[in-house]
């Protein structure tokens, strides 16, 4: 198999839920070792949340957890122990990277901040994802993924345009928000690791969920300070396009600009209506979207989703509004190669989605299904670390493990 992209590169993961461990996912999937620390007996957050196989909740059946987990070996540790902390310095002094997501002031607590590990291993490379940064009036503020998501402008500015001008303010679906933090993680990571590599010292990245999901609406963000424009989801005009129906359900299409209206017209086969010479002024188009908006509707309503979404391709972006079952089993999904099959000891085996990009020298590979609770505290603490089976028994006994 050729070398993969972080082949060699070490990671420990002391993070649980949803961002911190998919930003360890994204490393390991690149082929970087990554150790997850998980609370003895409970595990991570994720394993308690669904969907869960044959809808049981189960520790080892979670879909979530199972997905987020890829490629990593786990362990348990309870650094809040007796000697729980002394432990996780040992396992901090072999790797590159230290991904955690606890509250700043705890880390401190624990003698495990940037400060202390440091001294331990100056080459470390620190990633903190929390609410609201190491730092600040909030930094040591507690936030579920929902406040972080709130927090962040994208909430108070959806949905857009809706007809109910009274309608309170919107998460989108799932755990976009945390994922894109945990992509934010490992891009800041990544850049962290490529300075160490250059200059052999590490830094403390510290990664605010806030500002990460600020930077997604940045330009909105900068309206009110630069402007003294203040968008909201009820006065944001969204320009043209949009999800909008078809023949065979839904479409999301967006022709903004000049040259993907002009298409777009094309397309409806230059009809009467919009030769308006009105219509030619983006801010027009936009502010009469209401007028425009019906027309072009009934246009698509004649025609399916893959049609519409095929003559698109060259002049704006465009795609089908899937169902889930819709996306696994899509043409494009197969020619990619997007879905896989894994196999399981406890969940069995199941499709998991695969990456959303291709190296051709360095490629990305899916070789280890998500651990078991504790999976791998042999390998690790004998093999690695050097205890002995009767250490593991007694670390259990006092919960450390």
């Amino acid at each position: 198999m050729p070398e993969r992209a972080l082949g060699g590169v070490r990671v420990l993961e002391y993070a649980q839920f949803a961002a911190g461990p998919y930003c360890a996912k994204l490393l390991a999937d690149l082929g970087a070792e990554v150790v997850k620390v998980e609370k003895p007996g409970a595990g991570d957050e994720a394993r308690n949340r669904g969907p869960f196989l044959n809808d049981v909740p189960h520790l080892e059946w979670s879909g979530l957890f199972l997905y987020l987990n890829t490629n990593k070996l786990g362990i348990t540790l309870n650094p809040e122990a007796a000697t729980g902390t002394e432990v996780f310095k040992e396992l901090v002094r072999g790797v590159d990277i230290l991904i955690e997501d606890k509250p700043p002031q705890l880390m401190k607590e624990l003698g495990l901040d940037y400060q202390a590990l440091e001294a331990a291993n100056p080459r470390l490379v620190m990633t903190s994802i929390t609410p609201f940064g190491q730092t600040g009036y909030y930094a040591e503020y507690k936030a579920y993924c929902l406040n972080s998501y709130h927090s962040g402008l994208l909430g108070y500015l959806s949905p857009r345009n809706s007809p109910n001008l009274d309608r309170e303010p919107i998460k989108a679906g799932g755990l976009v928000g945390e994922y894109s933090c945990g992509l934010n993680a490992a891009l800041a990571t990544l850049a962290a690791l490529y300075s160490q590599r250059a200059t052999g010292s590490g830094q403390h990245v510290d990664v605010s969920k806030q500002e990460s999901l600020i930077s997604l609406q940045r330009v909105f963000a900068a309206f009110y300070p630069n402007q003294g424009i203040n968008p909201t989801r009820l006065a944001q005009a969204t320009g043209m396009g949009g999800v909008m129906r078809c023949q065979d359900g839904y479409i999301s299409v967006n022709f903004v600009e000049d040259h993907q209206w002009q298409a777009v017209v094309r397309l409806m086969g230059n009809p009467s209506w919009a030769q308006d010479e009105r219509y030619k002024d983006i801010a027009f188009r936009a502010a009469h979207w209401e007028e425009i908006g019906p027309m072009i509707s009934e246009w698509m309503l004649s025609h399916t989703r893959e049609e519409i979404h095929r003559w698109t391709q060259e002049s704006c972006p465009s795609g089908p509004v899937m169902s889930a079952e819709e996306v696994v089993n899509s043409a494009q999904a197969k020619a990619r190669g997007f879905f896989t099959n894994i196999d399981h000891p406890a969940a069995g085996m199941a499709k998991y989605p695969t990456a959303p990009y291709i190296f051709s020298e360095t490629p990305w590979a899916l070789s280890r299904s998500a651990p078991l609770l504790g999976e791998h505290n042999e390998q690790i603490y004998c093999g690695r670390l050097g205890h002995t089976r009767q250490d593991l028994v007694r670390m259990r006994q006092a919960g450390i493990i």
